[in-house]
């Protein structure tokens, strides 16, 4: 069976072009792992890869749930597993890639007794609190997991908003999990993981041209789409980087100018978070800084001679 290879790295770093050409390079077959790529709904907002740029290379996972469903890395596990020994019984590579890093660690390590918990996902808790206090922590998780509200004390912050980070992070109380960690998918030697950073100030250039094109090819419209069918605002795919900036101007509560600059500024914030996700998580994954494709595809390459044996 072939090794799989993990490429983990910020929102527009480039990753799908990558593994794209990785899979020509190498005989693969790309699998996602990114929370937002999975939707059905939000192909541009997502910036999924679409048909001309998967230039005729088999993709797996990528736009197969309803926005209208609450996904979770524990749900993405019980996908991806089946999908990773398909590609190996093919004798081809399985390159699993995306800027979702709890994907990434639960599929190596197995989904632990307490997932660890995206920076974002912390940062929308922590905005919570921020709003309205514990009162605002404890009315959310009364509508998500009551059960652990109930048990948790009035003024009990730190427990009321890891409750709801775990929560959002897999779709489960965190009672779940207590005395349980599943193995991993992915054991030694069964794997390979590499980190893009390129420098944050031409990523961040990139992130806002990216918004620009994603707002001409049909962002709006994707938006708008969501928006008619009525979903629950905290439903993930409602909070997809952008979207709940150009519902509100849909809403008229936004100018266009301020929902496209807001949106561009909270996707900046995410990609901060996802280098500390590397930092924190992925500490000896190799990094490679360089965002042309040629030279990644050579330290993918080197890389991954020294696990395939090959």
């Amino acid at each position: 069976m072939k090794p799989a290879i993990l490429i983990h790295g910020p929102t527009a770093s480039g990753k799908s072009a990558l593994s794209v050409a990785l899979a020509k390079r190498l005989g693969g077959e790309v699998i996602n792992a990114d929370s937002m790529q999975v939707y059905r709904e939000l192909r541009v907002i997502s910036a999924r890869p679409a048909a001309a740029e998967m230039d005729g290379v088999e993709h797996h996972l990528f736009g197969h749930v309803a926005a209208s469903e609450r996904y979770s890395t524990g749900k993405w596990l019980d996908d991806v597993k089946p999908v990773i020994s398909k590609v190996q019984r093919r004798g081809k590579v399985p390159i699993i890639i995306g800027g979702t890093g709890l994907y990434h660690l639960a599929l190596v390590e197995g989904l632990s007794e307490i997932p660890p918990v995206p920076e974002d996902i912390r940062g929308d808790v922590a905005e919570i609190f921020k709003a309205g206090g514990v009162p605002a922590l404890r009315e959310k998780l009364e509508q998500v997991d009551r059960e652990t509200a109930e048990r948790l004390g009035e003024g009990d912050k730190q427990r009321l908003s890891r409750a709801l980070e775990v929560w959002f992070a897999t779709g489960k109380s965190i009672s779940s999990f207590q005395g349980k960690k599943g193995r991993p998918i992915l054991g030694e030697g069964e794997w390979m993981g590499v980190a893009l950073t390129p420098t944050r100030s031409r990523l961040y250039a990139r992130i806002d041209r990216r918004f620009e094109g994603m707002l001409m090819e049909g962002a709006m419209e994707e938006a708008r789409g969501l928006a008619s069918q009525g979903l629950p605002d905290d439903l993930p795919a409602m909070k997809a980087h952008g979207i709940p900036w150009l519902i509100a101007y849909l809403r008229g509560e936004l100018s266009a100018e301020a929902a496209a600059e807001t949106a561009t500024r909270d996707t900046r914030r995410y990609a901060k978070r996802q280098f500390t996700w590397i930092g924190r998580q992925f500490p000896f994954w190799p990094r490679i800084p360089s965002l042309s494709i040629e030279d990644r595809l050579r330290v993918i390459h080197a890389l991954y001679k020294e696990v395939d044996g090959a």
